[in-house]
């Protein structure tokens, strides 16, 4: 059934608007009012809001958007010059609370903060520990030994490179809150989402890949733990036959493997058995997922693509992340084996600190 007021004027519903934000009825009720009453002609959510901003800053007229009510003396240079030194002086100050100290409108003190001062708020990065002085300067050090190679060889230096780590893949892991975003009309009942948790049953997968493709998949089964003796036996007796088949004539110019520096990577006996194999370890700082290339390139889009799908036994988790690796572009892999000397750079240029992604 059509709304019974479908017909109307906007100046019809800014009057309603002044006399129920009068009444001291909150926006969303009067919202939801409009769109009962007007039906598809209610003015949006957003309106309603500004126009209880306007009311609030001594508008009285609801005819024209413009040049109505009084004019505004809020935005002076003297309120922005106080709005600055709060922000500065307290950096998660909330809008209300400035304008309550300036005796401003809501609405005056958010356009005085985003629009004239041009400050937003972010919400501040995880990263996996706070880095040492020592820690800042290893990180640089490494990273320019490695930029000055690619500047000497070339492509010929990150064509060779084969990388490779370890994550864990669950049955099922819950959409994330912007996954789950969805069109809503205004007279649309709100969405409901429960908070889940990853499923018990999960599959460690270890990967291994260079700028042409995957090189190699290993999955070990909930229960079972990789070790340095396991690590070796995958390096010597599936990751070299592998390279062999796939990167034809890589062996012959010597690969350069990179992974980060878990125990299972560093152990005497991986580090004999890579050496027996004729492989070159890049050096990789501690702590520096930033610069591995399956934790800033790989892991993410991966676990995002598989979001919300639930899997009953561990073969079909494998033959998922399979189909994945298997459907990307060639242009997925070569991009994030070219990302390391971008990241390699922003290392440097910000003195051993963590590149943002």
């Amino acid at each position: 059934m059509a709304a019974p007021l479908a017909v109307c004027t906007k100046e019809e519903q800014r009057a309603v608007i002044r006399f129920l934000w009068s009444e001291g009825v909150p926006g969303a009720e009067i919202h939801r009012w409009l769109s009962t009453q007007y039906g598809d002609s209610a003015l949006p959510r957003r309106s309603v809001y500004e126009w209880i901003e306007k009311f609030k800053s001594g508008w009285t007229n609801a005819t024209h958007e413009e040049g109505a009510g009084r004019p505004s003396t809020s935005t002076t240079d003297e309120k922005i010059q106080q709005a600055r030194e709060m922000v500065l002086a307290k950096r998660q100050v909330a809008i209300d609370e400035v304008a309550c100290s300036l005796q401003i409108s809501h609405g005056t003190a958010y356009q005085i903060i985003h629009d004239k001062l041009s400050f937003h708020k972010l919400c501040a990065r995880w990263v996996p520990r706070e880095l040492t002085a020592e820690h800042k300067c290893k990180r640089v050090e490494i990273c320019q030994h490695l930029l000055d190679c690619y500047n000497n060889e070339g492509e010929e230096f990150s064509s060779r490179i084969v990388t490779g780590d370890e994550t864990l893949v669950h049955h099922y892991e819950p959409e994330s809150k912007r996954q789950s975003t969805e069109w809503k009309h205004p007279g649309s009942p709100a969405k409901k989402k429960f908070k889940t948790q990853h499923s018990a049953g999960k599959v460690m997968l270890t990967v291994f890949w260079d700028s042409k493709g995957p090189t190699l998949e290993d999955y070990l089964q909930k229960g079972r733990t990789i070790n340095s003796v396991r690590y070796s036996d995958l390096l010597a007796n599936n990751l070299k036959p592998a390279v062999r088949t796939k990167c034809r004539g890589l062996l012959s110019k010597k690969v350069l493997l990179l992974h980060d520096n878990a125990h299972l990577h560093t152990a005497s006996q991986t580090t004999e058995t890579i050496n027996h194999m004729g492989f070159e370890v890049l050096e990789h700082p501690s702590y520096s997922p930033d610069l591995a290339p399956s934790d800033y390139h790989l892991f993410g889009p991966l676990k995002n693509a598989l979001r919300g799908r639930r899997f009953s036994t561990d073969k079909e988790v494998r033959e998922a992340v399979h189909k994945w690796l298997r459907d990307q572009p060639k242009t997925f892999f070569l991009e994030g084996i070219c990302k390391l000397v971008d990241c390699w750079t922003k290392c440097i240029e910000k003195e051993g600190d963590y590149v943002e992604k």
